[in-house]
């Protein structure tokens, strides 16, 4: 359930009718995705998610660059076009149809075109860990969006949903644990240097 104080202040944002984007950023298992499918359903036919997950390098790219043990790091996602992506929906023309990749973690693979945003979508929300860094390509991702809203819940339990997310695609607990202390936790901690950056910080608490 979304806060009021929240849905007020988007309805605030989207007030002058025209198109916005909210970044959600924060450390993995933060509670980001969630937070974005509970805003598209405060806000019914009005807001549409499209995921940074969805610019992950193909896992044969990942290997030809020797980058596949630190999936999920900066240099392992395509931010140069993440961040071309965020201009066309800042740009997007009646009647043109923007299309998002979708990563699926079944396969460990994006999906390039899985996700259609119509011009008539008021609220595109965006996820990720990236948002606000200030390094590369990355650091165009930020002016672009109209707020960024930081995500973070009781370090513990993004910890245990982190194992458990991992366990879930086919790792063991005792794989699992060492992916999240070998390259979740180094991407967090990165992640978290930025949080001052964003407009405002939700507190998750489940």
């Amino acid at each position: 359930m979304i806060p009021a104080h929240d849905l007020s202040h988007i309805e605030a944002l989207l007030a002058d009718g025209q198109r916005k984007l909210l970044g959600l950023v924060g450390a993995p298992g933060a509670g980001k995705s969630t937070l974005a499918q509970a805003l598209v359903q405060a806000l019914p036919g009005r807001a549409q998610v499209v995921p940074m997950d969805g610019f992950h390098l193909a896992q044969a790219e990942l290997q030809r660059l020797g980058r596949a043990e630190r999936k999920g790091a900066p240099d392992t996602f395509d931010s140069a076009g993440y961040a071309a992506l965020l201009r066309r929906l800042r740009e997007q023309r009646a009647g043109e149809t923007v299309y998002a990749p979708e990563f699926r973690r079944e396969i460990e693979e994006p999906i390039s075109g899985a996700i259609a945003v119509l011009p008539q979508t008021q609220l595109v929300i965006t996820e990720g860990n990236y948002l606000l860094l200030d390094e590369g390509p990355w650091a165009e991702a930020a002016p672009l969006l109209d707020e960024v809203w930081y995500v973070e819940v009781d370090d513990a339990l993004r910890l245990e949903r982190l194992v458990r997310r991992h366990q879930q695609f086919g790792r063991s607990r005792e794989q699992a644990l060492a992916w999240v202390a070998q390259t979740d936790e180094p991407n967090a901690r990165r992640i978290v240097a930025t949080r001052a950056r964003a407009h405002r910080v939700i507190r998750i608490d489940t």
